[in-house]
């Protein structure tokens, strides 16, 4: 029988990623927004108006839109965010992920920066939106029930999940690919899928795998 690997050498363990931190072997990392965040971003502002009519989310025009970036990584998705008025938690459990988030937010960064456990975390309220990128092909294969169910949590009533899934067979990871009837089993109990469309410029780690998807909490 084989020796259980040391924690730098399992993804499930934030040592396995503050080593890749440290190293500087980040190649999930665009240094930027991505171009479906963004247009998702302005679609979302125009369909829920602050402070807009019956059906939109309720509040007076002081109430922002609330997102969550789960393995938020050095935090590029979550600035842009913020710079664009969301409420904006970004979280990860890897130290060296967090060191690296607050070099690219600064000090005056508006957010909420959490180096805390996804699956255990208190956030108080519940998210308008929770945006998913390279976190579910992340985390091992036995985690995926969880991350449903946890999503389910944390999201309101009509919330979104919106972002990249990786798609495929492959056996090693991460990323750890996931089949298309997989990501359905996981999420139809809780969710409903209003967005699948082709992503065309991925990074080189996620090329010809990646699908734009939103999720929509039932």
């Amino acid at each position: 029988m084989s020796a259980e690997k040391p924690r730098h050498q399992r993804p499930e363990f934030a040592d396995f990623w503050d080593q890749r931190f440290q190293n500087g072997i980040t190649p999930w990392e665009a240094g930027q927004a991505p171009q479906l965040l963004c247009e998702f971003a302005v679609r979302y502002e125009q369909a829920h108006p602050l402070g807009g009519p019956p059906g939109t989310r309720p509040g007076s025009s002081s109430v922002r839109w609330r997102v969550l970036v789960p393995g938020c990584g050095s935090a590029w998705d979550a600035a842009f965010l913020a710079q664009r008025g969301w409420e904006t938690t970004a979280l990860d459990f890897s130290a060296g992920a967090i060191e690296s988030a607050r070099a690219t937010l600064g000090e005056r960064w508006p957010g909420t920066l959490l180096c805390a456990d996804f699956f255990t975390f208190d956030p108080g309220t519940p998210f308008d939106v929770i945006y998913e990128r390279a976190f579910l092909c992340a985390l091992p294969r036995k985690l995926w029930a969880d991350y449903a169910q946890r999503m389910a949590q944390l999201l309101r009533p009509g919330g979104l999940l919106a972002g990249y899934f990786f798609f495929g067979e492959t056996i090693k990871g991460p990323p750890f690919g996931i089949l298309p009837q997989q990501l359905e089993n996981l999420l139809t109990p809780h969710c409903t899928r209003r967005e699948d469309r082709p992503v065309d410029n991925s990074l080189p780690v996620f090329a010809g795998s990646e699908r734009w998807q939103v999720w929509q909490r039932n």
